[in-house]
C-alpha cells in the first residue's frame, strides 16, 4: 500500500471515528467513564500482578477499594456540603442586598469622575461582551448537560460505569496485544514509539493533575474553613476540582473568596488572609505539586488543555471533556512527530549541496595537483639489519 493510500485510509477512519462519536455521543458516557477508571487504576493492577496474584483477583480487589473509598468520601462530605448550600440559600438575598446598597453605589460614584463619552464606550463594551460570554457560557454549558448526564439517566451511568472498567481492567494486556498485532508491519515501530509517548504524556498530566486537584481542594477547603469564611468548604472544594483546568481553579477560588470576604467582614486584614491562601497554594502548586507530581515534560501547554477541555465540551458534551485530554495529548504527540521529521527534512535545511566527483582512474591530475604529488617526500628506505 502506497504512502497516498494509508493516508487516505487512516484519514477515512478518523472521520468515522468522529462521526460515531457525534451520533453516540449519548450512550458513550458509562464507557468512556470506565475506560477512564481502567486507565488510572491499570498500574496498581499491575502492581499486584507483578506480586503473584491474579490478575481477576488484583482488578476485583483495585476496583472495590476505589469505589469503597469513592462512596465513603461522598458519605462524609454529603452532610456538610448540604449545610453550607442550604445556608447559601438562605444568605444569598443578603448578599443582594449588599450589592444594591453598597457596590452600586461605589460604581455609580466611580462613573461620575469618567466623562460621557468614556462612560458610553465603557457601557457598549461591557453589553457586548458580557452578552457574548454569557451567550458562551450558556451554550457550553447546555452541551455538557444535554449532550450528558441529562440525558442519560444517572443511575445506569452509577451502574455500567463499574461493569465496564472492571472487564477492561482484566482484560487490558489482552487488549493492548490485540490492537498491536493489527499495526501496519511496516509502520509498528514507529507507531508503538509514538503510542509510549502518549502514554507517557497522559499518566505525567492526567493522574499527576489529578493528584495536584486533590490536595489543593483539601488545602483550600481546611484553610478557608479554618479562618471562618463562609461557604469555605464548598469554594475550596470546587476550586480544587477546577485546578485540572491550569489556573482557573485558583482564579475562580480566589475571585470568589475575596467576594464573600469583603460581604462578610469589615476588615481587611481578614480579605488579605483570604487573598493569601490563594496566593501561597498557587506558589505551592507552581513550585512544589506539578514539578514534582506533574513534571515539566509532559508536553501539554496549559493553553492548549483549556481549549481541548472547552471545545470537547461544546462539540460533545461531557464525553467530550472527558476525551479532550487524550486527544490533545494524541495531537500534540502527532504534531512533535511530524516537525521532528519536518527538520529532518530537505524542506527544512534546503537541498543538500552534491559531493564534487572523484577523479576517474587513469585520468591526469590537474596541474596544481601534479606539483604537489611531485614535492612529495619520497618514501625513506627501510632501515639496514
Amino acid at each position: 500500500m502506497t504512502a497516498g493510500r494509508q493516508f487516505r485510509f487512516w484519514g477515512i477512519g478518523a472521520l468515522v471515528f468522529i462521526l460515531l462519536l457525534w451520533l453516540l455521543g449519548d450512550v458513550l458516557l458509562p464507557f468512556v467513564a470506565g475506560m477512564a477508571v481502567a486507565y488510572l487504576l491499570d498500574p496498581l493492577v499491575d502492581r499486584l500482578e507483578r506480586l503473584r496474584t491474579p490478575r481477576w483477583l488484583a482488578t476485583t480487589i483495585v476496583l472495590l477499594t476505589f469505589i469503597l473509598v469513592v462512596v465513603l468520601s461522598l458519605m462524609l462530605l454529603f452532610p456538610l456540603l448540604r449545610a453550607q448550600i442550604v445556608a447559601l440559600i438562605d444568605v444569598a438575598p443578603k448578599w443582594v442586598a449588599w450589592v444594591r446598597d453598597v457596590m452600586l453605589p461605589r460604581v455609580e460614584a466611580l462613573l461620575l469622575e469618567l466623562s460621557p463619552e468614556d462612560v458610553e464606550r465603557l457601557r457598549t463594551a461591557v453589553q457586548e461582551y458580557a452578552g457574548t460570554v454569557v451567550s458562551w457560557v450558556a451554550n457550553l454549558l447546555r452541551g455538557v448537560l444535554t449532550g450528558g448526564v441529562a440525558i442519560f439517566d444517572v443511575i445506569s451511568v452509577l451502574l455500567i460505569t463499574p461493569i465496564v472498567a472492571f472487564y477492561l481492567l482484566r482484560d487490558w494486556d489482552l487488549l493492548i496485544a490485540k490492537v498491536d498485532g493489527w499495526l501496519p508491519r511496516q509502520h509498528a515501530p514507529v507507531i508503538r514509539a509514538q503510542v509510549e509517548e502518549v502514554d507517557r504524556t497522559l499518566a505525567g498530566f492526567v493522574r499527576g493533575q489529578a493528584t495536584v486537584c486533590l490536595a489543593l481542594g483539601i488545602f483550600y477547603a481546611l484553610a478557608l474553613s479554618f479562618v471562618g469564611l463562609e461557604f469555605g468548604l464548598i469554594i475550596g472544594l470546587f476550586a480544587g476540582l477546577l485546578s485540572f483546568i491550569p489556573y482557573v481553579g485558583s482564579l475562580v477560588g480566589f475571585v470568589t473568596s475575596v467576594g464573600i470576604a469583603f460581604v462578610q467582614w469589615d476588615e481587611l486584614w481578614r480579605v488579605a488572609l483570604v487573598a493569601g491562601i490563594f496566593v501561597f497554594g498557587q506558589a505551592v502548586e507552581g513550585n512544589f505539586l506539578t514539578p514534582k507530581l506533574v513534571g515539566e515534560r509532559v508536553g501539554l501547554h496549559p493553553v492548549w488543555v483549556i481549549f481541548a477541555l472547552l471545545a470537547g465540551g461544546s462539540l460533545f458534551g461531557f464525553v467530550g471533556v472527558l476525551l479532550a485530554v487524550p486527544v490533545a495529548a494524541v495531537i500534540g504527540v502527532v504534531v512533535r512527530f511530524a516537525l521532528t521529521q519536518y527538520m529532518g527534512s530537505t524542506l527544512y535545511t534546503g537541498p543538500v549541496p552534491a559531493a564534487p566527483p572523484a577523479p576517474a582512474e587513469g585520468r591526469p591530475l590537474h596541474p596544481a595537483a601534479e606539483g604537489a604529488v611531485a614535492h612529495a617526500p619520497a618514501d625513506r628506505p627501510p632501515p639496514a639489519a
